[in-house]
């Protein structure tokens, strides 16, 4: 057969494949809404399963006691209560980072003051602390913002000198030649280039605040005239309304996840995700 013949001759493609769907592709969201219903689900089978309410309430008491408690008003300001604090204990402590992470990144010694402190304080419990706090600002919300601070500037303090490290050097001298330098250097340059790390030290700086301050409200009770979520939990124990306490939790754990989903994510997708800085 000649070439002409050849190159005249239809191909055979064989059967056309068609790509494999998938029935269960679901978006991120409605993964985790899914694995969500199915937790709940066994909790409430394994508390009738249990049957002893004291030990375990079911998932429906719980959030009956979630809604009394949110009704009377008790819950919402315990909750703001905590927030308030927790709030201002964060962003001191993010403050307090930037102005450390910043000197390390523009000076030699700046960065060996940030090595020390860091390897001397971020294994020191933050409840560990509280004792010390107490001594030196009393029964109230000052002590529990000094241990909060405690707990968020050291982690986020990592993260974020590890993200200004990660920044390759060409990116730096880049910044130099343009006449970058000093505050202007970091804020321009570095802040949005180590963005994914200093975001990853802002969730675990703000977990890191939430466990602190609801564990010092337990141990150490009331701030001041307005316990928070944590004297909410402690009381309720002690009073063996085990629903309240587990409606407590429940509400740390909403609170976690309404932050996750609207400050932390939204964040990430405006600017990490935006610039094409997403691993």
């Amino acid at each position: 057969m000649s070439d002409t013949s050849l190159s005249a001759s239809p191909v055979s493609r064989g059967p056309v494949v068609e790509p494999l769907r998938r029935p269960l592709a679901l978006g991120a969201g409605a993964r985790k809404a899914i694995i969500l219903v199915a937790l709940a689900l066994g909790w409430e089978a394994y508390a009738r399963w249990l049957g002893n309410s004291l030990l375990l309430p079911t998932f429906l008491e719980t959030l009956q006691a979630l809604w009394d408690t949110t009704r009377t008003g008790e819950l919402p300001d315990r909750v703001l209560a905590s927030l308030i604090v927790l709030l201002s204990g964060y962003g001191i402590g993010v403050a307090i980072a930037a102005l450390i992470t910043a000197l390390a990144a523009l000076s030699r010694w700046g960065e060996s003051l940030l090595g020390l402190l860091t390897s001397m304080f971020n294994p020191l419990p933050a409840i560990a602390l509280l004792p010390v706090a107490l001594l030196w600002f009393g029964v109230g919300t000052s002590s529990l913002v000094f241990v909060i601070v405690h707990a968020v500037l050291w982690p986020l303090a990592l993260a974020c000198h590890t993200g200004f490290r990660a920044v390759p050097p060409t990116l730096r001298m880049a910044g130099r030649n343009i006449g970058l330098s000093g505050p202007s250097y970091v804020i321009a340059l570095l802040v949005p280039a180590a963005l994914p790390h200093i975001l990853s030290g802002l969730r675990l700086g703000w977990a890191f605040a939430w466990r602190t301050l609801i564990a010092a409200e337990m141990v150490f009770g009331a701030s001041a005239r307005a316990g928070g979520l944590g004297w909410f939990i402690f009381t309720n124990r002690a009073q063996l309304e085990t629903a309240n306490v587990f409606a407590g939790l429940l509400a740390v754990i909403l609170i976690g996840l309404l932050v996750e989903a609207l400050i932390f994510t939204t964040i990430t997708r405006l600017t990490v995700q935006r610039w094409g800085q997403d691993t």
